[in-house]
C-alpha cells in the first residue's frame, strides 16, 4: 500500500443528483457549508474513479449521500469507513453503492486515513422531485454535526 499524502485538508462531498429529489441531499449539504473557511467542498454522482481523484491530498473526508436503511425519512446516519462499510441495505441510492466505491479505494490503496460517511434517510427518490420538507431540516442538523466533527478531535489524531 502506497502513502497518500495529506496535505490539502478537511473535504466533504456532496453525493447524489439533485433532479431526483432527496438524491439531491448530498449536493445541498455541500452547498450549505461551502463558505465554512478551510473547508473543502465537491459535488459528485459518487463514480469510484471521480471520488478517488476528488478525495486525493484530503484528510479528513466527509462523504455525504442518501442512504436508504427503511428508517424514517430525515433520520441521520454516521458510519466510520475505518472499517467495511454495511453492505446488507443500501447505502447509497447509486448503481454501484457507496460501500462498494469506498472498498474498492481502499483496496487500490486509495482511501484517506479519514473518511467519515453521513447519511439521510430520503422520503422521495422520484425524478423531478424537490427535497422532501424533512429533509431540509435534516440537512440543517449535518450541517451542524459536520462541523463539530471537522472542529473536535478526530479519532487516533495526535493531540
Amino acid at each position: 500500500m502506497r502513502a497518500v499524502s495529506t496535505d490539502k485538508g478537511p473535504l466533504v462531498i456532496g453525493i447524489g443528483n439533485p433532479w431526483r429529489g432527496d438524491d439531491g441531499i448530498g449536493h445541498a449539504v455541500v452547498d450549505a457549508l461551502a463558505d465554512t473557511p478551510g473547508l473543502a467542498t465537491a459535488k459528485s454522482h459518487g463514480e469510484p474513479a471521480e471520488l478517488m481523484e476528488l478525495w486525493q491530498g484530503h484528510d479528513p473526508v466527509i462523504l455525504v449521500d442518501a442512504i436508504v436503511t427503511g428508517a424514517a425519512p430525515g433520520t441521520l446516519h454516521r458510519l466510520d469507513a475505518r472499517e467495511p462499510l454495511p453492505r446488507g441495505a443500501r447505502y447509497s441510492s447509486h448503481g454501484i453503492g457507496l460501500a462498494e466505491a469506498v472498498e474498492l479505494a481502499r483496496s487500490l490503496g486509495e482511501l484517506p486515513q479519514h473518511v467519515i460517511v453521513h447519511g439521510i434517510e430520503p422520503a422521495c427518490l422520484e425524478d423531478g422531485a424537490a427535497l422532501s420538507p424533512e429533509i431540509s431540516v435534516a440537512i440543517v442538523r449535518m450541517c451542524e454535526n459536520i462541523r463539530m466533527e471537522l472542529t473536535g478531535p478526530r479519532p487516533g489524531a495526535s493531540r
